[in-house]
Formats: C-alpha cells, structure tokens, sequence
C-alpha cells in the first residue's frame, strides 16, 4: 500500500461524516423547497435531486465539517440537527409560496364555491378547488421562472451561516418563523382582497334587499350570482394575482437566511 492509499483510506472517515452532514441538510431542505419538495414527484426523484445537490456541495464545503466525533451519540445528535436545519430552512421557503394557494381558499370561500363546514374530501381535508389551482400555479410558476434556485442557493450559503451540526439559535429561529408566517398570511389576505371586498358589498346588499323585499328568497338567488360574479372577477384578476404574489416571492425569498 503506498503512502497516497494510505492517506486517502484515513480520510474516507472524515469524507463519511461530512457527507452524512450535508445530505442531513440537503435532504431536509428538499422535502419542504418550493418545486423540488413536492407531493407529486416519485420519493425516487426527490432523493436522486437530494444526492445531486449533496455531491455538488460538498467539496466547498468540506473544510467547514468539524472532526468525526469519537462516539455515536453526538455525531447522530450532528445529523439529527442538520436534519432540523434543512427542514427549517425549506419550511421558511415553502410558507411564502402558500401564501398562493391559501389566497385560492379565501377567495372560493368569498365566492361562495366552498364552505368551511363541508369539506371536500376529494381534494383532501379542507382544500377547495381554487387552492388546488392556485397550488398547482404556484408550482409551475416556480419552476418555469427559475425561482427554485433561489432557496437552492440560500441551502448553500446557510452552511456558512450555521455551523454544520450545530443547533439553530432558539430565539433567533422563533422570530424568523413567526415573521415568516405573518408575512405569508398578510401577502394571502393581500391577494385575495379584491374578494374580500366585493364579498362584504354583496352580503350588505343581499340584508338590504332581503329588508326589503322579506317574501324573497333571497340565498336562492343571490348564490347563483355571487358565484358568476366571482368567475367573471377571477377571471378579470387572476393574472394580475400571480404577478403581485411572483413580485413578493422574489422579495421574500431575497431575505432567506444564507444569502448575500
């Protein structure tokens, strides 16, 4: 055996551990990561893009990897934290893209194609028909501009930002998220407002008629219209929604941890 096997048999242990780090993170990450982290590709795929991207960070980043601990315990307590890393970091991504889909809820249930009381279990749970679409354009909106490779981008720097196998700071990460998830709803909420409106100005009119008319039944004929109201305003803003929510996605993921 001569001295370059030698030396390269001593450092697979260290390779080893740098790898199960990454992939940790790397993996977490990809379960959650808008367009990569959906329910729709096979696992297959999911953990062939996982491997991909762990093989391609590795190399910069294996002098960041601290040394092979000497037991089991703290380096499975290594992993289990990089693992905790990854799936918050993709999770911080993913909660910007649903502001989309969850802007597709409220605005079925202001149109009144959804009741909050009669789930649709074919859409599974509490989902409607618009936040299946919007979901599904908020996929393929991802993909088709590149925008995946933003969060993809922030994965890799976030490993100079947080220490490979060391815990995410409590405090730090708790504000993150929860100015995350403020964020998300208000830019929902945002979208959907035009909905909203028009929803109140339609109930205010259908209590007056109904005062004043009271022999009208007035639901019977106020669903119909709510409902092609609704369709026609859809359809008059449904592009102008996804440009304002691509527009906040941009800025929102710009302020993921790990970048710039």
């Amino acid at each position: 055996m001569t001295a370059a096997d030698a030396a390269l048999l001593a450092a697979l242990p260290g390779w080893a551990f740098a790898f199960a780090l990454v992939l940790a993170r790397v993996g977490g990450a990809v379960m959650l990561l808008p367009g990569l982290g959906e329910t729709e590709p096979p696992p297959m795929l999911r953990a062939g893009i996982a491997l991909a991207v762990t093989v391609l960070l590795l190399p910069p980043i294996r002098p960041l990897i601290p040394p092979v601990p000497p037991a089991l315990a703290p380096a499975a307590g290594m992993v289990l934290a990089e693992a905790v890393t990854g799936l918050w970091l993709g999770w911080l991504a993913r909660v910007l893209v649903l502001a989309l889909p969850m802007a597709g809820q409220i605005i079925a249930y202001m149109m009144g194609l959804a009741n909050v009381l009669e789930p649709d279990t074919g859409l599974g749970g509490q989902s409607t028909a618009l936040g299946r679409m919007f979901g599904l354009a908020a996929t393929v909106a991802v993909l088709a501009s590149g925008l995946w490779a933003v969060p993809v981008a922030a994965l890799a720097g976030s490993f100079r930002l947080i220490a490979p196998g060391a815990l995410l700071p409590a405090g730090a990460t708790a504000g993150i998220a929860a100015t995350s998830v403020a964020r998300g709803f208000a830019l929902a909420l945002q979208l959907a407002s035009p909905f909203v409106l028009a929803a109140i100005v339609w109930q205010v009119a259908i209590g007056v008629i109904a005062k004043l008319i009271p022999r009208l039944q007035v639901y019977f004929l106020a669903l119909p219209a709510q409902i092609l109201g609704g369709l026609l305003l859809l359809a008059l803003l449904v592009g102008g929604i996804i440009s304002a929510w691509q527009g906040a996605l941009v800025a929102g993921f710009d302020r993921l941890p790990g970048l710039g």
